[in-house]
């Protein structure tokens, strides 16, 4: 296998775009990490396709600020369905119900996780694209 093929993901949450931050960050994950070539446009040349959808995205609050009220700290889940597919149709790799979650401190405003949407959703895809494609690389 040379040449993988990373179509943007599916997106079923209430959660905008995130389809296109986690594909991207993948994609990034890929190229630093593998030899492989990764294609984002399906020129019929992959000989492996890594598809997958957002299933779910939540948030729980941990910690609550005592002079505000406000939430300090959160939980956030997110949870995909995944797989890695040959050509011919031989699943290599599949996980349908990938699980990720990550701890995310609040700014002092007290604003909540997907307010602060750029550069939390950033930090959030590229810690969930490096377990991904380890999780990915340790299976195949």
């Amino acid at each position: 296998m040379h040449t993988i093929y990373v179509p943007t993901f599916g997106n079923t949450s209430h959660t905008y775009h995130i389809e296109q931050t986690l594909t991207a960050a993948v994609i990034r994950e890929l190229r630093s990490r593998t030899n492989y070539r990764i294609v984002s446009s399906n020129d019929g040349t992959a000989d492996a396709t890594l598809s997958g959808t957002v299933l779910n995205t939540f948030i729980a609050p941990l910690t609550y600020n005592s002079q505000t009220g406000g939430i300090s700290s959160s939980m956030v889940y997110v949870t995909m369905r995944i797989s890695l597919v040959t050509r011919k149709g031989k699943v290599l790799w599949a996980n349908p119900n990938f699980l990720y979650r990550e701890q995310y401190q609040i700014a002092n405003n007290g604003q909540n996780f997907f307010e602060e949407e750029e550069p939390a959703l950033e930090r959030l895809a590229s810690n969930f694209s490096r377990n991904l494609v380890s999780d990915l690389l340790e299976a195949y």
